[in-house]
């Protein structure tokens, strides 16, 4: 298992496009779409739209990273290295769990490092508050790692992968109240969020991370949806795994 999370570190950390595009894309989102579009909410609705976007483009890049790493699955299979680790004296879930917390790492360090662009850029932040949301961004990454990986279990290619990942990512982030609050929405709009379990991770690091702001729901039961939803995804992805030739 540990061998598996450095290896997927490892090749995480050698992509250095990734890593570039880990901090030019929330820049993008936080300074053009924060600062340009942000004027004219902030002005309507009274809060800092950026710190309001930050904890949702968190969230943006913990599902991005954490479902389009499950397609090392996909590499592992075409190089021969998913075969030689399926024969080695290891159980399917050690590998499952070796995968995941790899790739639930990767996702981690790039959520850290929008945490530090946000900072930078001006978003007031406190130490508290970030102490805070980094265990929430663990519990939100695992159930997100867990997606990539039943999915790419299930494909047997990288085209078909990268068809599925953005019928599934593109959704769940529009559809989690990243970019706009889900309470000023109407309601027969609303189910499609309440369902929607990263509605409840950017709902609890919006909660932690901005001074005074009304979540959706207690923070205590953010947490207990964002964990049930982990232990189903590790379930299901521990069973696609087992059955996977």
């Amino acid at each position: 298992m540990y061998a598996l999370w450095r290896r997927e570190l490892k090749r995480f950390i050698r992509d250095h496009s990734r890593l570039v595009s880990s901090v030019i894309t929330p820049v993008l989102w936080l300074v053009i779409f924060g600062g340009g579009l942000g004027l004219s909410i902030s002005a309507a609705t009274g809060f800092n739209y950026t710190q309001f976007l930050l904890p949702g483009i968190i969230a943006q890049t913990l599902l991005f990273t954490a479902i389009f790493l499950g397609i090392s699955v996909i590499w592992d299979r075409q190089f021969g290295f998913m075969k030689e680790i399926l024969v080695a004296p290891i159980g399917r879930i050690s590998i499952f769990a070796g995968k995941m917390f790899g790739v639930g790492t990767a996702a981690l360090i790039q959520g850290l490092i929008v945490i530090v662009l946000g900072v930078i850029i001006g978003v007031p932040l406190s130490l508290y508050a970030i102490s805070l949301a980094i265990p929430l961004m663990i519990i939100i990454t695992i159930g997100l790692t867990c997606i990539g990986l039943i999915i790419a279990s299930l494909m047997t290619s990288l085209e078909s992968f990268g068809t599925i990942v953005t019928f599934v990512n593109m959704p769940m982030f529009f559809l989690s109240g990243a970019l706009f609050p889900v309470t000023n929405l109407p309601s027969w709009i609303k189910w499609a969020f309440y369902i929607n379990p990263l509605t409840y991770g950017v709902d609890a690091l919006r909660g932690v991370m901005i001074s005074n702001w009304q979540p959706l729901l207690p923070l205590q039961y953010d947490i207990l949806i964002i964990c049930a939803f982990d232990v189903i995804m590790v379930i299901i992805g521990t069973y696609a795994f087992s059955k996977r030739q």
